[in-house]
């Protein structure tokens, strides 16, 4: 498989890891859109949320479980921080891995850019 993202949780290409499970690599974002700029990905390669179903779903509850108790949870954290996934070429995803940008740091734009 070709997936940038999954070369990275191999090893294979250098990043900055934030955090790191069984189920779920978390890194910087290289091309940083807020002060605080996370992927969260899981390390399964599922190609973009239009292919969660029964099968996965509980890997991506762990995300949304560890975002919570283990990623943000910083004081950079405490005014509020924004999750979003982007979802196929008029979603504008980039990388064919979902993937979850959690945006903090500053007052978020109210539009979703």
């Amino acid at each position: 498989m070709d997936c940038l993202f999954c070369k990275i949780i191999a090893g294979e290409i250098p990043s900055t890891v934030v955090y790191e499970d069984d189920t779920v690599f978390c890194m910087k974002d290289i091309n940083p859109q807020a002060p605080i700029h996370l992927l969260v990905l899981p390390k399964a390669h599922i190609a973009s949320a239009a292919e969660i179903g029964p099968e996965n779903a509980g890997i991506v509850a762990h995300i949304f479980e560890t975002i919570a108790t283990r990623i943000a949870v910083g004081p950079e954290f405490a005014d509020g921080f924004r999750v979003v996934t982007n979802c196929g070429e008029n979603g504008c995803q980039s990388v064919k891995h979902l993937h979850f940008h959690v945006l903090a740091g500053e007052k978020l734009s109210d539009r979703m850019a």
